[in-house]
């Protein structure tokens, strides 16, 4: 009688036309505590977003996040440790793109590809400029490469591999070879700058505050688009560089998270950035949120490791 009430019940479904329903994200929860890892230094404005995103999460939504530090490769050391954990929505990282793309492609002996992780949303873009300090005259990067072609030697800050490439690569472009200085940090090279240090460097947003009181000048956008707070100063196109330092912060999980939990995850971390206390601090920091969820973040995420190839190729 119960495998006859079984079947019943079963063709009646059929006949209206009615089938389970399927998980969504309002119903998911994690089985436990959320570890997020972050792959940046504590204090910097990586690091203050994602422990803002991590308090919206526990006060919207109800989830124990624990915040842990996992640092160092350029976000590598972190991708490591996410991909043994369980892929089941209790553990995350935030990286930048950049790590999922250059530094994956550059560091072979680490095994990562961006097929490792499971992507659920960015957080932000990077506005990533090239600056000098007001006081040295210049308007654009134009007039640093006049400079250089004079015979000054320009001491050009970078904070990463890729950065580094990029700089040797615009050099290259405009027959002129920069003193690349790479230090650890977008706050080393802003206060490189400032100090006199360096006389130009790459910065992703940490410049706003100094560009708008006049101290600092953005020469150049390093983006495939103008910056927000300088939309005049021209591209590296401009300079005739194919390349850019287009990147956004990304929260990533361990590959296989079913979907449900993907969806809730990226909806959450999404809403945080829009309304939640991150967003102002984003907005501030790094020109607001921007939300790439899923398959469009996957596609970006390949996108910028083959792109990487191409400009390691360009650097030799």
């Amino acid at each position: 009688m119960q495998n006859y009430l079984k079947g019943a019940l079963a063709a009646l479904t059929l006949s209206l036309g009615l089938t389970a329903a399927p998980a969504t994200a309002e119903s998911w929860a994690p089985e436990g505590p959320i570890k997020m890892i972050i792959a940046f230094n504590a204090g910097g404005g990586a690091d203050t977003h994602a422990r803002l995103v991590a308090e919206d999460l526990q006060t919207t939504m109800g989830w124990d996040v624990i915040p842990e530090q996992i640092t160092g490769k350029g976000g590598l050391n972190a991708l490591v440790a996410l991909r043994d954990m369980p892929a089941d929505g209790t553990a995350i990282a935030l990286v930048v793109t950049e790590s999922l793309g250059y530094n994956a492609r550059a560091a072979k002996s680490a095994g990562i590809t961006p097929t490792d992780f499971t992507p659920l949303t960015t957080t932000a873009g990077f506005q990533m400029g090239i600056i000098a300090k007001a006081d040295r005259g210049w308007t654009t990067f134009g007039d640093v490469l006049g400079a250089a072609k004079a015979g000054e030697d320009i001491r050009f800050g970078v904070m990463s591999p890729k950065l580094a490439d990029l700089a040797y690569v615009i050099g290259a472009a405009n027959d002129v070879a920069f003193n690349i200085i790479e230090v650890k940090g977008g706050r080393a090279t802003l206060d490189g700058v400032i100090a006199g240090d360096m006389d130009v460097s790459f910065v992703a947003g940490a410049q706003g505050k100094a560009v708008a009181s006049g101290a600092l000048v953005n020469l150049a956008s390093a983006m495939s688009e103008p910056l927000k707070q300088t939309p005049d100063a021209p591209l590296l196109a401009a300079y005739n560089v194919p390349f850019n330092a287009n990147g956004h912060f990304a929260f990533v999980a361990p590959k296989g998270l079913p979907e449900a939990a993907r969806t809730a995850l990226s909806e959450a971390i999404a809403k945080a950035t829009a309304s939640g206390k991150a967003s102002g601090m984003i907005k501030k920091a790094f020109g607001g949120n921007v939300n790439i969820m899923g398959a469009d973040l996957q596609s970006l995420l390949e996108r910028d490791y083959d792109a990487a190839g191409a400009l390691m190729e360009a650097a030799q």
